[in-house]
């Protein structure tokens, strides 16, 4: 187990976690063990008082107060068969214990739990090589693109582009694809676009061509409100001791 920083190698603590590190500001641990790291997080920073565990549900030796499932709104629950006849993990009749389900990138179907929308949003593209040049999906004009995207599902990447009303050459690569530089060298190009967790491994060896969007999450306030009702007793008796 090991802690990771926003200056950390994506080789080496995984590309998620590198971009959790820098987008939160909070303290990141990686590890196979998860109730063995949550304890040494804690011990390293006593001032924590809620932790979250990001694709955690199957780990039953941590303890939990409040599980969320993700769902996929366009692929949902595939064939509903598990691994590795079809892609889940635990059955769909896990939903029946879940405190509340996420629905990403679609209208969201009914299901045995309170569930609660969820889009990603971002329209500002960020230069890999100098961060504070930033470009507007409409600055690339003309230009000849290509995007390359390393995740779970380049699709969606790509389809979010087009909606940004970009044109451009797609190139889906496996998800946590370790990219070279000559993975991204496309003949032509005026630019070539990708998900802000693939320039995580990319900005080493970047070219000022490269830019990489950043997105929010844009999530039903509810839920929070939801969380902070079933946690904020636990917190307070923590603090408390």
């Amino acid at each position: 187990m090991s802690e990771v920083r926003a200056t950390s190698s994506p080789r080496d603590a995984g590309d998620e976690p590198v971009l959790i590190a820098r987008r939160t500001h909070c303290p990141v641990w990686v590890g196979r063990d998860r109730a063995a790291v949550a304890n040494s997080l804690v011990a390293a920073n006593p001032q924590v008082d809620v932790l979250i565990s990001d694709d955690g549900l199957q780990h039953y030796h941590l303890a939990r107060d409040f599980e969320i499932v993700v769902v996929d709104a366009s692929r949902q629950f595939g064939n509903r068969l598990l691994l590795p006849a079809g892609p889940l993990r635990e059955p769909v009749s896990r939903l029946n214990t879940v405190d509340a389900a996420v629905v990403n990138g679609g209208e969201v179907p009914q299901l045995p739990v309170t569930a609660f929308a969820m889009q990603l949003g971002g329209s500002e593209f960020l230069n890999l090589v100098d961060p504070s040049k930033r470009m507007a999906a409409g600055q690339f004009g003309s230009m000849k693109l290509h995007a390359a995207a390393g995740i779970g599902d380049p699709e969606r990447f790509f389809s979010y582009l087009r909606s940004l009303g970009l044109s451009f050459t797609p190139h889906a690569f496996p998800d946590h694809h370790v990219f070279t530089r000559s993975d991204l060298e496309f003949a032509g190009a005026n630019a070539v676009l990708m998900t802000e967790k693939d320039a995580i491994k990319c900005s080493c060896f970047a070219r000022e061509i490269w830019w990489a969007l950043p997105v929010d999450a844009q999530i039903d306030s509810a839920l929070v409100d939801l969380v902070i009702q079933k946690i904020n007793p636990k917190i307070g008796a923590s603090r408390g001791h």
